[in-house]
């Protein structure tokens, strides 16, 4: 039984009807003491909702990259980025701030956990910040919210006491802290051991049959029986 069957969560995971991810032509240089490197090369990639979609590829295949433009950290040099029909290559950095803490939840393959936070106020931070839950649910949401993911007796913790697994899932929580439409994920299980590997994609998986839309940047190919799809990328390329 997964966690997500065994929690029974009462949390709402809303979905949006616009097309989740679409980049039409992108490609990204960067300037490095050596010269103008090019991490994308002309990438054409739609993402449809409820999809789970990994993009595998050695380091320096531009994985990352494509990640960064996604969750608006990073600018295409041409081409279009549209995230849940928003053309973010076109945002201020305000209006990309504003834009990502409703409409893409980030997991990083370091948790990113504010250390001298507990789990439960890392969660209730993310809500702060971006408005979208109103103050009176933000208690219950976060509750909830770690309930599923099968983390709610760690919720007065601060990460530091916290398994790696832990702390992982407990980031996937707070991803999802103001329900947005999309999630992405860099290297989510680089730091875990196998058995908590499989809980979090076998939450993604679940995320995305559910509706929301999972893309996910690894380096491990042993996916094919979480995903629907798999994308790879060499040297900035579709392959």
């Amino acid at each position: 039984m997964s966690l997500l069957q065994l929690h029974q969560p009462r949390v709402s995971i809303s979905v949006e009807t616009a097309t989740p991810i679409e980049l039409r032509g992108v490609t990204k240089d960067y300037q490095t003491p050596a010269g103008s490197f090019t991490a994308l090369r002309g990438i054409d990639l739609t993402v449809q909702p409820g999809e789970f979609v990994a993009v595998v590829g050695k380091s320096g295949s531009g994985k990352s990259t494509l990640l960064n433009l996604l969750a608006g950290i990073d600018r295409p040099t041409s081409g279009e980025v549209i995230v849940n029909g928003a053309p973010i290559h076109t945002f201020s950095e305000d209006q990309v701030a504003i834009w990502r803490g409703r409409n893409i939840g980030v997991v990083f393959q370091f948790f990113q956990l504010l250390p001298t936070l507990t789990v439960q106020e890392n969660l209730l931070l993310a809500m702060d910040f971006c408005g979208a839950i109103p103050s009176a649910q933000r208690e219950s949401r976060a509750n909830e919210l770690l309930e599923l993911v099968g983390v709610t007796d760690q919720a007065d913790k601060l990460p530091s006491a916290l398994s790696g697994g832990q702390q992982q899932r407990a980031a996937i929580a707070r991803a999802l802290a103001n329900d947005p439409p999309v999630l992405v994920a860099d290297e989510p299980t680089g730091n875990l051991d196998s058995v908590n590997a499989d809980l979090v994609l076998e939450l993604f998986r679940q995320f995305a049959q559910n509706g929301k839309t999972v893309l996910m940047v690894t380096h491990e190919r042993e996916i094919s029986q979480y995903v629907t799809r798999t994308v790879c990328l060499a040297d900035g390329q579709i392959v």
